[in-house]
């Protein structure tokens, strides 16, 4: 497959792309700034703007799906997730792309209550606008016609961690779960490759 990604020079996308490569698809690497990413790569990086529609459609033309690992903490979360969500639906669409799978984030997910993690009892709230950020980019997805998956560790990444080739979707949000870059990266390509969650969300944690 042509996949797109966009945010290919943060943690997770860097890891996406690597798998992504290793299956045998052809990537196109997006991120702000070509020169600060000069690791080693046979993927084609390129300048993009996942907030604009206009440089999403271009970077989208020609592809067969799209992931989107973009953040950027320089801009309130409360505006970036949800302009982000919109320009990938206007951009995408224009392209004629309509599978989109994104990197979320645990606490927006559901807890085991039903109710977002966020809002379980205890849940700590020192980030809670960047959650709200998150669950807003979320909410414009669910109201975009895109063939979307919205795709989150069950709890956090283990950021040391190695590639195992395993993973498991957990039936909800959990605090004390972890899971690896890489093994992450293997479930945004399964769900890319094999959708089983088409305009909803999972929990990815380690097997």
């Amino acid at each position: 497959m042509n996949i797109v990604i966009f945010g290919a020079g943060g943690r997770a996308g860097r890891r996406a792309v690597a798998e992504a490569r290793r299956r045998g698809h052809q990537v196109t690497a997006v991120v702000r700034d070509p020169a600060r990413h000069r690791d080693p790569t046979d993927a084609p990086v390129v300048a993009g703007d996942v907030t604009d529609p206009d440089s999403v459609a271009r970077a989208a033309a020609g592809q067969d799906a799209a992931i989107s690992a973009a953040a950027d903490l320089t801009v309130p979360a409360q505006d970036f997730f949800p302009t982000s969500s919109r320009a990938l639906a206007a951009g995408l669409t224009e392209a004629g792309v309509r599978r989109l799978v994104v990197v979320g984030l645990a606490p927006v997910l559901p807890g085991p209550s039903g109710t977002p993690l966020m809002d379980e009892p205890g849940y700590p709230s020192e980030y809670r606008p960047f959650f709200l950020g998150h669950a807003a980019g979320l909410a414009e997805l669910r109201h975009c016609d895109l063939d979307w998956s919205y795709v989150a560790p069950a709890g956090d990444f283990d950021h040391d961690g190695a590639r195992t080739g395993r993973y498991e979707f957990a039936a909800h949000g959990d605090p004390a779960s972890r899971i690896s870059y890489p093994d992450f990266a293997i479930a945004l390509l399964d769900e890319i490759e094999a959708p089983g969650h088409l305009r909803g969300t999972a929990s990815v944690r380690e097997a």
